[in-house]
């Protein structure tokens, strides 16, 4: 399964529309993660964040260019490793999509895949959620309610990290 985009549906090419099947794929993938650890709705912003930040990790750690069905088992630590909290995901990222772009520039054109991707890594880099500040020290009255602590705008991504971490966990 090509994530280039040079293929189209069928393995033709040739002009037909190209279906980003491998960003599909892995955007499946982190959703049935997600879902399968029922961490939070599925409506919810932080359920998008953490798909799609799961979603990008999954599609750039694929350096063959073949999601594999039977792979995903065998992928489980390297995604773990990946979105692991002392690791740079956010600078792993950049580079891969720098990587991947600089390959496409080189072929014949843009790759679909490469651009839900990007649009993700937009999303996540870009959207700030209003989060629990776990870094505040609560002064004084204790916190009653998860709803009642010191709250903080956090980007997307940095929600949808742990999250995704956390459901590749309990799968």
């Amino acid at each position: 399964m090509l994530h280039r985009g040079q293929e189209s549906t069928d393995g033709t090419g040739g002009g037909e529309l190209a279906v980003p099947m491998a960003w599909l794929y892995a955007e499946y993938i982190a959703d049935e993660l997600l879902r399968t650890g029922d961490l939070m709705p599925p409506t919810s912003f932080e359920f998008r964040a953490g798909r799609d930040a799961l979603a990008l990790t999954i599609f750039l750690s694929d350096t063959t260019g073949e999601l594999s069905g039977i792979r995903v088992v065998s992928q489980l630590e390297t995604w773990l490793s990946l979105t692991a909290y002392d690791q740079p995901w956010q600078d792993w990222v950049g580079e891969r999509m720098a990587e991947l772009t600089a390959e496409a520039a080189e072929s014949d054109g843009p790759a679909p895949d490469l651009e839900l991707a990007a649009a993700a890594w937009r999303w996540l880099e870009e959207t700030e959620l209003l989060a629990p500040d776990l870094d505040a020290v609560p002064g004084g009255g204790a916190v009653v309610g998860e709803d009642d602590g010191p709250k903080v705008w956090t980007p997307a991504w940095q929600l949808g990290l742990p999250l995704g971490h956390l459901a590749i966990h309990l799968f």
